[in-house]
This record gives C-alpha cells, sequence and structure tokens, in this order.
C-alpha cells in the first residue's frame, strides 16, 4: 500500500473539534489543581483512555462536538489524520495515569506535577492549536522512518 493510500485510509478530523476538546481537557485539569481533587481527574483519565482505545472521534467530547458544536459550524477547510491526535491521548492517558497516583498515594507532588504538565498541554492545544503530543508523534515517526537521500 503506498503512502498516499495509507493517507486516505487513515480516518480524519476536524481539527476545530480537538481544539474544543482540549479546551474541556484543560478546564478539568484546572479544576483538579484548583479544588485537589483526584476524582475529576479520573474523569479525564478515562476520556482519555477512550480516546486511545477508541480514537479521538469516539471520546466523550469528540461525539459532544459533533453532534452540539459541528452542525452550528460551516465545514471544516481541511481534516487532519487522526493519528497523532491518538497519540497525544495515550501522553495525556499516561500524565493523568501518573496524577492519579499520585494524589491517590499521598503523593500530591507528583500528582500536581503530572497533571500540572497536562494542562499546559492541553491548554496550549485549546489556546493556539499547537498539540505537543502531535509533534512528538510526528517526530517518532521522522525518526523511525529514515529518509533516503537522492541525487
Amino acid at each position: 500500500m503506498s503512502d498516499q493510500t495509507a493517507k486516505q485510509a487513515s480516518p480524519q478530523v476536524d481539527p476545530r473539534g480537538l481544539r474544543f476538546a482540549a479546551g474541556v481537557t484543560a478546564v478539568l485539569l484546572a479544576l483538579t489543581l484548583i479544588l485537589g481533587n483526584p476524582w475529576i481527574l479520573a474523569v479525564q483519565t478515562l476520556v482519555f483512555a477512550i480516546g486511545v482505545v477508541f480514537g479521538v472521534q469516539a471520546s466523550p467530547y469528540g461525539q459532544l462536538f459533533k453532534r452540539l458544536i459541528r452542525p452550528r459550524l460551516a465545514p471544516p477547510k481541511e481534516l487532519e489524520d487522526a493519528a497523532p491526535p491518538r497519540f497525544a491521548q495515550l501522553v495525556g492517558l499516561i500524565f493523568a495515569i501518573a496524577g492519579l497516583i499520585g494524589y491517590l498515594s499521598g503523593a500530591t507532588v507528583l500528582g500536581v506535577v503530572a497533571t500540572g504538565f497536562a494542562l499546559v498541554a492541553a491548554f496550549v492545544n485549546a489556546a493556539v492549536g499547537l498539540c505537543l503530543g502531535c509533534e512528538a508523534f510526528l517526530l517518532i515517526q521522522r525518526i523511525r522512518t529514515p529518509t533516503t537521500a537522492t541525487n
């Protein structure tokens, strides 16, 4: 299968939905830090897990965007490959699990730091559309797939 065929076969997502989801995520992570409530983080951890297992389109925030917000918007100018955001959900899941472990084990500093890192990434994505996990995915892809020099 050619790269172009593989690209066409992979699911595509509306980048506005990704930013919406990042905004909701940022709010929940901020509330976790402000209130020191690990149960809010547990909800976000579950959302990350759904995004990893079933894809970002199937996550609760993706469904909310699809059903309530996207119908009120003009069609997107372009769609994006779903693989990088799915990887970003995995990174978020890892930080959320670390945060939960910290909060629930009494290692509050770990909980705060892990949640803070996830919050920064979600906020940057929501505010300016820069998905740090997506960029990490693309960097890993470049490292794993060496280009051949052409003469």
